[in-house]
């Protein structure tokens, strides 16, 4: 943790993902206004602290800062349910495929292979249009793109690991193979895993905002980043704040994942230790 905090980039991560946990937590129980509460007479009223409406409203007269902080939740709930799901089975094939190598590591590696020869926003469309719209079908769908991903990197991982002398050294003694391999190959394979889940989570908040824009993701008038600036396009450029504000809140969201995997990557690859 003293070696997080000493570098920059992790820190400066962490904070933008700490505000942004606040502003989950804060929703629960505060918001300045009802996110679905429609207003005629304040349709695309510009950001003013006299009406309190600090980020202006939309279309409908709706609070844009209620509305980014309820989506808030949605967006980072959903990502890291994606990433969970996809870090789960796509961990689990790779470990297999690297510890047992030959048929099996073809049979798992070439449906890895297949997966990843669709660009992801395809293949999580493809997948929701199978699935149809509703949240859960969002986590699974990105989920599913997420799988061959962790799958190459924990097998790169294993195939590195299980030569060494201390999985000898296991074998020797009589250990059986789901002993050695988490007892001792998984826990050793975690760093380059940490820093992926890291980043496939920013990854995952543009696509849950993608599937959303696109009308596949969450549904309106349930708030969500991406929903709010799908519906933003029409009055963008009568009323930018209607699409920069919710812009903002993705950027800065993707930006923190990033500084922080980039951050983790320096501190547990020793080769990248004193490079900065």
């Amino acid at each position: 943790m003293n070696r997080l905090l000493k570098n920059g980039i992790a820190t400066t991560g962490l904070i933008i993902i700490a505000f942004y946990i606040l502003v989950i937590i804060v929703s629960f129980f505060w918001l300045p206004f009802d996110p679905m509460e429609m207003n005629s007479s304040l349709m695309l009223d510009p950001p003013s602290f006299k009406s309190g409406h600090l980020l202006g409203t939309d279309e409908f007269g709706r609070d844009i800062l209620s509305r980014i902080m309820k989506g808030s939740a949605a967006s980072l709930t959903i990502s890291l349910s994606a990433t969970a799901l996809g870090a789960s089975f796509g961990i689990m094939m790779g470990l297999w495929a690297g510890f047992l190598g030959g048929r099996w590591d073809n049979v798992i590696m070439r449906f890895a292979d297949i997966l990843f020869s669709f660009p992801s926003l395809l293949l999580a469309i493809f997948i929701m249009a199978i699935l149809g719209e509703h949240n859960s079908n969002i986590i699974i769908a990105i989920g599913i793109v997420y799988i061959p991903q962790f799958a190459r990197i924990s097998r790169g991982a294993i195939i590195a690991l299980k030569s060494n002398e201390f999985i000898k050294a296991a074998r020797s003694n009589g250990a059986d193979s789901s002993y050695i391999l988490f007892k001792h190959l998984l826990p050793n394979s975690m760093a380059p895993i940490i820093v992926q889940v890291s980043l496939s989570l920013s990854v995952a908040i543009l696509l849950e905002s993608a599937l959303s824009f696109l009308g596949l993701g969450i549904q309106p008038p349930e708030p969500s980043w991406g929903n709010m600036l799908s519906s933003a396009r029409k009055v963008m450029m009568l009323a930018p704040w209607t699409a920069i504000y919710p812009g903002l809140a993705i950027v800065t969201l993707v930006l923190g994942f990033n500084l922080l995997g980039d951050g983790l990557r320096d501190i547990l690859d020793p080769r990248l230790r004193n490079v900065r």
